[in-house]
């Protein structure tokens, strides 16, 4: 019997005046004593507030110490976390909120009116706002600590993490305790964590990239939130706090390989930078490998295996065999990995021949919540974990990824699921058909498109398309470009052809 959260206990015995967490932009400063103070009063305050073990609640806000706390607190006392991002619109909130069966959300200021839409539609969803000028935060921190964590099996569901196939609908993957234990170690290893590390953050905290944070306290560093990624900022934060582990994307690996040379120095005291989020393009990796020294942990897992739970990643003593900087690594802590036949799992593939990407490892989710069918097509009988995800083993035993069997599109780190904006778009009245794709963009790493067919005598522009989207679709989901078509290029007459509009209106 474990809970994940007994790691604070123990950095709050060893180092309690060590700086665990700091929030900028909210002036917030947490020492590994107050952090683990913080937890247990919150978690204290649950429970008096009635969520119980097995309880989902909703975390609608954006990346914060409250977040984070909140986060810590939910597992604390056995309760399920279901993490969701601010950007996330009311229909989109409706939808988990449903799903999960959650009892409650927890939000701000600037997420209360539309949770307390989506409460008003679910009569078993109550609200709790955070902040200092909260009267509902205020008692939940008054309350005397919670001393011990709840006890929890291995197999114990922690965490609903919102994800999408290619149906479109999201689908929660059932992550555990005991997948958490095996992520955090893999991450310790990826990275060769120690107590002296300072990590600066930019991953949304909705996101299984909360992940890396978590991992540097669970070592006993330093963790920077930084909400909002903006440049000139990070490299402000990471030259005053003197960072050594930063989170990256390639899109801001990008950004940083394009600064003039007389801002190199902000970038003194890193010795790794991790890129996860979407493929890492070979000249850009090769240019900043060049310029600055520092290795990219270039990562890959998902969030049906809490990153590196169940991932591969490459890390500075594989540099000598990736001279083509375009590898994912070797598997880390206890991950397996795989390739199978696209058409049949059964059948293993040989080194060289690409297929379906499958993983295994601790860390692997359960399933998806309430959904036996989906489970059972991805999630097989022996533990492994069909990606959807093409690749292939080099000649050095590494993974390299080739292509995505499904049509996700991933934009500066942001998964986005053509169908589910697809469904959203459909509804304006003036588009009779609608396919979503992505176009490559060297800034982003790729963008979302629409091809609309309009209804006879619409005319839809790209303006009128973008409004009507963001009342339905969180921004980042929003498509960059209107493509005005007759027909959309389907096989048969029902099978659409994304790749055809690719290839047709993508320019390299």
């Amino acid at each position: 019997m474990f809970n994940i959260t007994s790691f604070l206990d123990i950095r709050a015995s060893q180092n309690p005046e060590k700086i665990a967490l700091i929030h900028p932009t909210h002036s917030a400063c947490y020492s590994y004593h107050t952090l683990h103070e913080a937890v247990c009063r919150i978690s204290t305050g649950l429970m008096r507030a009635g969520v119980n073990p097995g309880d989902r609640v909703i975390l609608y806000l954006d990346s914060s110490s409250e977040y984070l706390i909140a986060y810590f607190a939910l597992w604390r006392i056995g309760a399920i976390v279901v993490p969701t991002n601010i950007v996330y619109r009311e229909d989109e909130l409706v939808y988990v909120a449903e799903d999960a069966g959650a009892q409650v959300i927890i939000t701000d200021e600037k997420g209360r009116s539309t949770a307390e839409a989506v409460a008003q539609k679910r009569i078993r969803t109550r609200l709790i706002i955070t902040g200092n000028d909260s009267e509902s935060w205020r008692s939940l921190i008054s309350s005397p600590p919670l001393m011990h964590p709840h006890p929890c099996n291995p197999d114990d569901i922690c965490q609903i993490q919102y994800t999408s196939g290619t149906t479109g609908k999201p689908k929660g993957a059932m992550l555990t305790h005991g997948g958490w234990a095996a992520a955090l170690t893999a991450e310790r290893e990826a990275l060769d964590l120690t107590k002296e590390d300072i990590y600066l953050g930019i991953y949304p905290m909705g996101h299984v990239g909360i992940s890396w944070g978590i991992s540097v306290l669970k070592e006993g560093g330093t963790w920077i939130i930084m909400e909002r990624y903006q440049l000139d900022e990070y490299f402000r934060l990471m030259k005053e706090y003197q960072v050594t582990i930063l989170a990256a994307m390639p899109p801001v690996i990008h950004s940083i390989s394009d600064t003039p040379p007389e801002t190199d120095g902000n970038l003194a005291s890193v010795r790794r930078i991790i890129s996860g989020g979407g493929p890492m393009h070979a000249p850009t990796w090769r240019q900043f490998h060049q310029r600055f020294g520092i290795p990219i942990i270039n990562a890959y897992g998902l969030s049906e295996t809490i990153v590196l739970g169940a991932g591969t990643v490459i890390r500075p003593e594989d540099y000598p065999e990736a001279d083509e900087y375009n590898s994912v690594g070797t598997p880390v802590g206890f991950s397996e990995v795989k390739i199978v036949d696209e058409t049949d799992s059964t059948i293993s593939l040989p080194d060289l021949m690409p297929g379906e990407i499958a993983l295994r490892g601790p860390g692997v989710a359960l399933g998806y919540w309430q959904k036996p069918d989906d489970t059972k097509a991805v999630f097989l009988a022996d533990g492994w974990f069909l990606t959807g995800d093409v690749g292939y083993i080099d000649k050095n035993g590494m993974l390299v990824i080739t292509d995505r069997k499904k049509d996700m599109i991933i934009m500066s780190g942001w998964k986005i699921y053509p169908t589910e904006v697809e469904n959203a778009l459909i509804l304006h009245p003036g588009i009779a058909d609608i396919a979503v794709f992505g176009c490559p963009d060297q800034e982003k790493g790729e963008i979302p498109v629409a091809a609309v067919v309009p209804s006879d005598g619409a005319v839809i522009t790209h303006e009128e398309l973008t409004r009507f989207a963001r009342d339905h679709l969180a921004g980042y989901k929003i498509p960059r470009k209107t493509i005005i078509v007759r027909e959309l290029p389907r096989v048969g007459g029902w099978k659409l052809l994304r790749r055809h509009l690719r290839e047709q209106h993508c320019v390299e």
